[in-house]
């Protein structure tokens, strides 16, 4: 026989299900109220009792469509993929962390392309890319960077130079265009086409080479251009008026291309196309690398075109670069010296309401460029000592 110790105690108890047991008392519910909240007369206070919807795992899952949808929908321009493709080459040599990356990073990486010696307006670039690359919410300060942008600004006169582009006016623009057509080749053919276009439509050569055929319409003395988005109207369509002139030849140049592309069966589609070297539009090009263009031609395909008959037309500039981005240049400059006014180049060449850039880059230096304030002063030796009269003086009387 045992004995139990003293401390020892027996329990009668009986075992049941879980489900039989008493629930255990939900928590007190909790007013949920914050500085924005907001009720009218009568109004419950919202407490954590008010539970929304209970969601499951297909209500926050994407499905592989969708997410290759927004893949392409976020595809990163080439400048983007270049500038975060260096940052992360950059960060990996140092075995410091580039997404999301520290502030401290980001400001060195800022003062690594300072001492390069790259332009203030590219490293602004780049540095705005890489911010907005980061992870939403873990962007990293960027004062730092931009004070030491600040100095490097100061110290280095030449960084802060903005290069603009050689503007392709109608004296440049013209032989360029019959350079291309002498041969009658069908790509001569195009790029005139192309060429007078883009003076025209003071294009930006992103928003050239995205056009389809159907987004034209011609006339017999102009062509109206529906344009789904351009840089500074990103959700608004816009409907593009381009009267005709006799030296452009816009009307009968575009037809021209437009012919040879339906005897191809051509009609619809991307509406300046990559060639075969016989003349062939090409279709489902470049489809064997990782390119989204397809038979799109790039906006680097224009620059080239732009150097190439830019050169073998035997013209000079004036020291500043030539590009796609001349024609844009060549339209403002040519209204400029016109004398057209600041709000019809902005709305010409689409710019933004109220940019300064039309002002600043076209309308201004063609002004200065119309008076000399010298003109009013006599002609050392001069026999007769008479003032040469100001241009626009003679311009007015006659």
């Amino acid at each position: 026989m045992s004995v139990d110790a003293p401390d020892e105690k027996i329990i009668d108890a009986e075992l049941v299900e879980d489900d039989l047991l008493p629930s255990r008392a939900a928590p007190a519910s909790r007013p949920l109220v914050d500085l924005h909240t907001v009720l009218r007369p009568g109004q419950p206070i919202p407490t954590t009792a008010d539970r929304g919807p209970v969601y499951a795992e297909r209500d926050i899952r994407l499905s592989d469509a969708t997410a290759r949808a927004l893949e392409e929908a976020e595809e990163d321009s080439g400048t983007r993929k270049d500038a975060v493709r260096r940052f992360e080459r950059w960060c990996a040599e140092r075995e410091r962390v580039a997404h999301p990356c520290t502030t401290a990073t980001f400001t060195e990486y800022g003062r690594h392309l300072m001492d390069q010696g790259l332009k203030v307006s590219t490293i602004k670039n780049y540095m705005s890319l890489i911010r907005t690359h980061q992870p939403v919410g873990k962007q990293p300060d960027n004062s730092l960077y931009l004070q030491l942008l600040r100095k490097y600004r100061a110290k280095s006169k030449r960084a802060s130079r903005k290069k603009q582009a050689f503007p392709i006016t109608l004296p440049y623009l013209i032989p360029m265009m019959a350079k291309a057509e002498k041969d009658g080749r069908p790509i001569g053919i195009r790029d005139a086409a192309m060429l007078a276009f883009g003076y025209r439509f003071l294009a930006r050569s992103s928003e050239q080479v995205d056009l389809d055929i159907e987004d034209l319409t011609i006339l017999d003395d102009r062509i109206v251009v529906w344009l789904a988005k351009d840089k500074t109207h990103q959700d608004e369509d816009q409907t593009i008026i381009l009267h005709d002139r006799e030296d452009l030849q816009l009307v009968a140049r575009m037809r021209r291309w437009l012919a040879h592309l339906a005897t191809h069966q051509i009609t619809t589609g991307p509406l300046f196309r990559h060639l075969h070297p016989g003349g062939r539009p090409a279709t489902g090009f470049r489809t064997d690398i990782a390119t989204k263009r397809g038979d799109y031609l790039r906006a680097q395909t224009v620059n080239d075109r732009v150097k190439l008959w830019f050169r073998a037309a035997g013209l000079v500039t004036d020291g500043r670069p030539v590009s796609s981005q001349g024609l844009r240049a060549g339209g403002a400059t040519d209204l400029a010296e016109a004398e057209a006014t600041d709000e019809e180049i902005q709305d010409a060449g689409r710019w933004k309401k109220g940019s300064p850039i039309p002002r600043a880059v076209y309308v201004r230096p063609a002004q200065a460029a119309r008076k000399d304030p010298f003109s009013k002063v006599p002609i050392h030796g001069s026999p007769s000592g008479e003032l040469v009269p100001d241009q626009s003086e003679q311009q007015a009387t006659g």
